[in-house]
């Protein structure tokens, strides 16, 4: 049986009532901090459990930027069934279904997260972070490294940055003055869009992935889910990693790469070992920034083997720590 929130029915029945299994319950909503709320997807087991028979460890997923909880779907699904642990896709800030807000760097993103476990009764959980969402669930594991039982991080660094993320300011000035006729198909207006991209984007799997973003509203106009002024404005934040003093995080942490991706390279490994002892690094032959939708089949071998990996505390290195 599939259940949910009345307040989201409408939007997510069509996207969702085709392609959810009966067998666990997924559900779409928001939860409220103060002004700012955060969308998410979730999806779990009507399974009861019991002390002796306790839950999973959750997993909170967290998207990249231009990104959103529902490029994740398949793999949550998949996530969830295979370690039979509860899903959650969270919409950053300014991103998706959640609200659009002037700031946006990776502390308030950290706060975020932190007031969204918070409202959720989430003790412990298991983080996994593509790109944005990665160093987003970097910064919160060395803040609060109790809070986390493992840490993986798809395609990003805390260490360098990738050259083509220049890219990123120029298509969203575009996408800003770029003006949409009202009360056309989308298919025509996600025609317009690539027709005014061309020459900006050469990667088609980046425009696809943009033109996902774009939506019709009630009254025909066109928009995009995420917030390009507040995004033009705190590029700068988004491109590098917070300085960081005195904390680490020494549960287990798998970095997982493309090859074709520059995102993170080998040599960074050194430096991120100072931050996350534990951490391993791993690359997926062939597979680009979007490793998990161009490679789904490694990711996800990779990915539950790390998940469901028992964790031995004699090789977690109790180097844990933190200054707050």
């Amino acid at each position: 049986m599939i259940f949910y929130h009345a307040k989201n029915l409408v939007k997510n029945l069509q996207r969702t009532i085709s392609i959810i299994p009966i067998h666990y319950r997924h559900a779409s909503t928001n939860y409220k901090s103060d002004s700012l709320e955060l969308a998410y997807n979730s999806y779990e087991s009507t399974n009861t459990y019991s002390e002796d028979n306790p839950a999973p460890i959750p997993l909170i997923i967290l998207h990249g930027l231009l990104g959103s909880k529902n490029n994740w779907n398949t793999t949550s699904k998949k996530l969830h069934l295979h370690t039979k642990a509860k899903v959650l896709a969270v919409d950053a800030r300014n991103h998706g279904d959640s609200p659009h807000y002037r700031e946006h760097n990776y502390d308030s993103m950290v706060v975020d997260l932190k007031n969204f476990m918070d409202s959720m009764a989430l003790r412990r959980v298991n983080l996994l972070g593509h790109s944005m969402g990665g160093r987003t669930a970097m910064l919160f594991a060395l803040k609060y490294p109790d809070l986390v039982n493992k840490l993986v991080i798809v395609d990003i660094s805390p260490i360098s940055t990738s050259m083509s993320l220049k890219i990123i300011p120029p298509v969203l000035q575009s996408l800003k003055s770029l003006q949409i006729p009202s009360n056309r198909p989308l298919r025509d207006a996600r025609r317009i869009v690539a027709e005014n991209l061309i020459n900006v984007i050469k990667n088609r799997l980046l425009l696809g992935f943009l033109l996902t973003n774009l939506v019709q509203k009630i009254d025909g106009s066109y928009g995009w889910r995420f917030n390009t002024r507040a995004l033009l404005e705190n590029f700068d934040k988004i491109l590098s990693f917070p300085e960081t003093h005195n904390i680490s995080f020494g549960g287990p942490t798998l970095f997982l790469g493309g090859s074709k991706s520059d995102f993170i390279q080998k040599s960074d490994l050194p430096k991120i070992q100072k931050l996350f002892p534990s951490a391993e690094l791993k690359f997926i032959e062939g597979a680009g920034h979007w490793l998990h939708s161009e490679k789904p089949a490694e990711f996800m071998g990779i990915t539950l083997d790390f998940l469901n990996r028992k964790i031995d505390a004699s090789h977690v290195k109790n180097e844990s720590k933190t200054n707050l």
